[in-house]
């Protein structure tokens, strides 16, 4: 079956055109796609009837389907769990700031370094299924969806081909037109796919998941750190600032008495000193199949400090969707507590 609302506007025109259909066709179905957001090929009423029943003979509809949601009693943010068409579980994060709803999307089934890296990657998501985590949340609150993070479960730059599609269509006039700007894409570092992102010279945020300053530490934090070095992607930083004249964020939880001592703040301003960056400090979330425990606050904003006496520019993240498991590294592969727990939430 063809995955229909995974196609561009121009490879959609080439497709309806090639089954016998009149190109004006193609805008009106990607419209109700990706535009009005329905959920099905029947929800496409001024298509002609014959044209529909052609389309659900030889494509399919991706349309996730909200098993449960999960609403934060400190600061709202909402957690919505979605079933995928093949059975397997996502996650995706409302957060409302002043500024406009931001939604954090995943792009894999599993990943390496959160909650659900203790089951590991299932499988890649397609571009639609990226997408339409985005489509559903905007359809069930009614509310625009103005910012995009992905930094979800999944390893974005391992989905590369399928999240690059992602970015086209989410910037697209005929979509829901999200600025390349206000979409940020976070990895933990795979340097040849790092290069090609800026070979790109796209103006969306990337956001490197660091952690450690050095690369023994960073071993026994993150798999990752066993193929590539720090030195090796600090190198393609550069290339990517140098690329594309855009600021990196580099995203450090701090965990209790492994990462968040000053002699870790001097080795990582040492790091990031010549770069165009910014440091994006996280307390570490918990995670009841781990042991990592948060650094104190007086001890979070001492090395906030001494980053900013080093002259490395440093805010600390703030908590949302903590009482929810909805916080960064705590969406997990193991849903299937919370789809038992559900009871018909939708």
């Amino acid at each position: 079956m063809t995955d229909i609302k995974s196609m561009d506007y121009d490879e959609l025109c080439e497709y309806v055109v090639g089954i016998g259909e009149k190109k004006f066709r193609a805008e009106q179905l990607y419209g109700w796609m990706h535009q009005k957001l329905v959920s099905g090929f029947d929800d496409c009423t001024n298509l002609p009837a014959a044209f529909r029943e052609k389309l659900k003979s030889e494509c399919e509809f991706t349309c996730l389907e909200p098993v449960k949601v999960q609403q934060s009693q400190i600061d709202g943010t909402a957690k919505y769990l979605f079933r995928l068409q093949d059975g397997n579980y996502v996650e995706s994060v409302l957060m409302k700031y002043h500024h406009g709803n931001s939604v954090c999307i995943s792009s894999q089934v599993g990943c390496r370094f959160c909650a659900s890296t203790l089951k590991g990657k299932v499988r890649d998501l397609k571009t639609s299924e990226m997408l339409d985590q985005i489509y559903r949340i905007q359809k069930i609150t009614g509310e625009r969806v103005s910012n995009v993070v992905v930094m979800g479960s999944g390893e974005p730059m391992d989905n590369y081909d399928n999240l690059i599609k992602f970015i086209t269509l989410l910037n697209s006039p005929k979509g829901l037109n999200i600025s390349q700007r206000n979409i940020t894409v976070s990895s933990c570092g795979i340097v040849p796919k790092l290069k090609e992102l800026a070979d790109l010279d796209l103006q969306i945020t990337l956001a490197i998941s660091l952690h450690a300053p050095n690369d023994e530490l960073r071993k026994t934090m993150m798999p990752i750190a066993n193929r590539y070095s720090i030195e090796q992607i600090m190198d393609v930083c550069r290339y990517y600032i140098e690329k594309t004249g855009r600021r990196i964020s580099f995203e450090y939880s701090l965990v209790k008495g492994v990462n968040d001592s000053m002699q870790c703040a001097n080795q990582l301003t040492e790091l990031v000193r010549d770069l165009n960056c910014h440091i994006n400090l996280i307390p570490v979330n918990p995670i009841k199949e781990r042991d990592y425990k948060q650094t104190g606050r007086d001890e979070v904003y001492a090395f906030k400090n001494k980053l900013e006496k080093n002259g490395i520019n440093v805010t600390i993240r703030r908590e949302m969707g903590r009482d929810i498991d909805g916080a960064c590294g705590q969406l997990r592969n193991n849903y299937m507590e919370d789809v038992n727990e559900s009871n018909g939430d939708y």
